[in-house]
């Protein structure tokens, strides 16, 4: 568990800049009045998952590598704090969906439906629901952390 203390800091950091994103989506609109920008403007949360991602090898190479990580010792790092951030996407997921903002999967079910993305209400359902996005979050948690890890690691890694 010790191996694992910045992981956990960070995948928790990782938690709250996501609610915060969220909180920050409800504020402008985006789960409301402007819900026809949500699918494109959403997207923009790559940027500080990015720059979260970065600082926790960062921090991994600085105080547990004392300074010297190699690829391997950070894709195992983005890997482990990847599976972290995944654990904990359900319960971000559910604080979004029941505390941030319950009006969004109504609203973005009626947008989905009105403009003819899904063809049926019960469509619209099926896909848009707590359950569904809790599957989604865990499982993006998991490839976009493994991905941005594979990349970030290119740069951060210690050269020889």
């Amino acid at each position: 568990m010790k191996n694992l203390k910045i992981e956990i800091k960070w995948a928790i950091i990782f938690s709250v800049v996501a609610l915060l994103w969220m909180l920050l989506e409800k504020i402008v609109g985006l789960h409301s009045t402007h819900i026809d920008k949500h699918q494109y403007l959403t997207n923009l949360f790559a940027i500080p998952a990015i720059v979260v991602m970065v600082l926790a090898l960062k921090d991994k190479k600085k105080n547990f590598y004392e300074g010297r990580m190699n690829y391997k010792q950070g894709l195992f790092t983005g890997i482990l704090l990847s599976v972290c951030i995944a654990l904990l996407s359900p319960l971000t997921q559910w604080i979004t969906s029941t505390v941030i903002t319950p009006e969004y999967f109504p609203n973005v079910i009626a947008y989905s439906v009105e403009t003819g993305y899904h063809k049926s209400l019960e469509e619209a359902q099926a896909y848009f629901n707590l359950k569904n996005y809790m599957m989604q979050g865990f499982f993006g948690a998991l490839i976009m952390g493994i991905i941005t890890t594979a990349i970030a690691m290119i740069f951060i890694r210690t050269k020889k």
